[in-house]
């Protein structure tokens, strides 16, 4: 699964929308459109942001399976 089908199913599962995950981590929402189109990857504090906000390690919010 590319990274950005991971954080759109992520997003869904947390019943958020695009511009709700914006609002909360402070940035436009056409920034998390184009993680889910990967267009573009989040910067290293907006993914500590996004695990918490989805309630996800970043293993799982990267779709990195942990051994």
């Amino acid at each position: 699964m590319k990274f950005g089908d991971n954080f759109k199913k992520l997003r869904l599962q947390s019943k958020l929308s695009q511009q709700q995950v914006a609002k909360a981590l402070g940035i436009n929402q056409s920034n998390v459109s184009n993680w889910e189109k990967d267009v573009s990857r989040p910067e290293y504090e907006n993914l500590i942001q996004l695990s918490k906000l989805y309630g996800v390690t970043i293993s799982e919010l990267l779709g990195i399976d942990e051994y």
